[in-house]
């Protein structure tokens, strides 16, 4: 194997860390999520599509925050634009004339979006998207298929979780009809929502395209049925299509939650949808934060829709990214390793083949150890990205590690 990085200042601070908050820090950021011991855990800078962490190792940066980062890290006209409104204010709770520029903008360019809420995180718009849902049907239930955030009625995980809140998520199949019209009619007249990643991202398993006929198929259930049909567009919207995977696939559901590649890193999602639902919020139901008018977020989010368009990124990042896979493939084959390339072209990963011995799971970590020795910081567990300011050199460079990684894998491990 390769030569193991210099993490010693990285490892300091974590240590340090775990003292002062629960972990070290929250969630999927924790060391075991990677590989323990090889990869950074404190990052000190970032340009373009590339991280350094405290130690001075510099990475090609494919995990891009786990999706914001649509354009780059510093994008200047972004921020630019943020120190600008920071000049004139931005927390005044009663709200600036920037709210309506970008909301008006939404509507232009989401499919579904008649009117607008906006929020911070992924978690406030996939929770307020359904308790808007709730409160227009007047019923309790949610049918959720995937991950839809860390809400008491979204984890996967139950502990800590009272279990009658639980007990109102339902699950079901992506790309599987007859099993979401059976939870439809298992809770005939119970359901107030289908909530769905429209490109699949099941629990611990790779993004996929909807099938010819699945996304208009769950459109009709819902109609039938009379339950609202949500898509959660957090990692889809802005990257799958400028108006998300709605106008990708032509299927317009009734709400939708974006964020994430919204502001290239800053802090706003929104829930989006037709006005006959999202007016239930005016009487009906309440959503309120005193950080939700805060308006450097909505700068941000305008100059990067603004720079999305302009620079057509959505269909760059797709070209790019037809021919990274398409290359990864080529490597993949002539490597012998019994992985599989998987994903879609703005969001390639790799998948390692199962066995009962469980030695995909020694490939996989030797293969991202490998990876991330030789600056590519990608995620074992999770769909990695493609950034608009990802150069042709950083794409081939990532697919050399990759091709070089692979090879010590069928070496060490065939």
């Amino acid at each position: 194997m390769s030569k193991k990085l210099n993490l010693q200042e990285s490892f300091r601070l974590y240590e340090e860390a775990k003292k002062l908050t629960p972990g070290g820090m929250m969630g999927i950021r924790r060391p075991y999520n990677f590989v323990e011991g090889e990869y950074p855990i404190f990052i000190k800078t970032g340009n373009k599509g590339h991280i350094v962490d405290v130690d001075g190792n510099d990475y090609i940066d494919m995990l891009c925050s786990y999706g914001p980062i649509i354009l780059g890290h510093k994008e200047k006209e972004i921020d630019d634009a943020a120190v600008a409104q920071l000049k004139n204010g931005f927390c005044f709770s009663l709200i600036q004339p920037i709210q309506n520029e970008l909301e008006k903008k939404l509507t232009e360019v989401i499919p579904c979006c008649e009117m607008a809420i906006l929020v911070k995180t992924g978690t406030d718009a996939t929770t307020c998207a359904t308790r808007i849902a709730r409160g227009y049907t007047k019923r309790n239930k949610i049918l959720r298929c995937g991950y839809h955030g860390w809400a008491d009625w979204a984890v996967e995980v139950k502990n800590g979780v009272p279990e009658h809140v639980y007990a109102d998520t339902v699950e079901f199949h992506y790309g599987d009809l007859a099993d979401l019209e059976q939870k439809l009619q298992e809770n005939k007249d119970q359901a107030a929502c289908i909530i769905i990643t429209p490109v699949g991202h099941p629990l611990a398993k790779p993004v996929e395209e909807p099938k010819p006929g699945y996304l208009e198929g769950v459109r009709k259930l819902a109609d039938k049925h009379g339950v609202v049909l949500i898509f959660d567009e957090i990692r889809t919207g802005f990257r799958v299509s400028l108006g998300g995977a709605q106008e990708r696939y032509k299927v317009t559901p009734d709400l939708a939650c974006v964020g994430k590649a919204m502001a290239n890193g800053y802090p706003i999602s929104a829930v989006v949808g037709k006005e006959k639902f999202m007016k239930v919020v005016e009487k009906d139901v309440f959503i309120s934060s005193t950080f939700f008018p805060n308006s450097i977020e909505m700068v941000a989010a305008l100059k990067t829709i603004e720079i999305l368009k302009r620079e057509k990124v959505c269909d760059s990042i797709w070209e790019r990214g037809t021919k990274f896979l398409k290359d990864m493939e080529k490597i993949v084959k002539a490597s012998g390793v019994p992985i599989k390339v998987s994903g879609i072209p703005p969001m390639p990963y790799l998948t390692f083949d199962s066995d009962e011995a469980g030695i995909y799971k020694k490939r996989r970590t030797m293969f991202y150890t490998e990876a991330i020795r030789r600056g590519l910081f990608i995620q074992p567990y999770h769909h990695w990205y493609i950034a608009h300011r990802h150069t042709d050199a950083d794409l081939q460079k990532a697919l050399d590690i990759i091709k070089e990684s692979l090879s010590i894998v069928a070496k060490e491990l065939s």
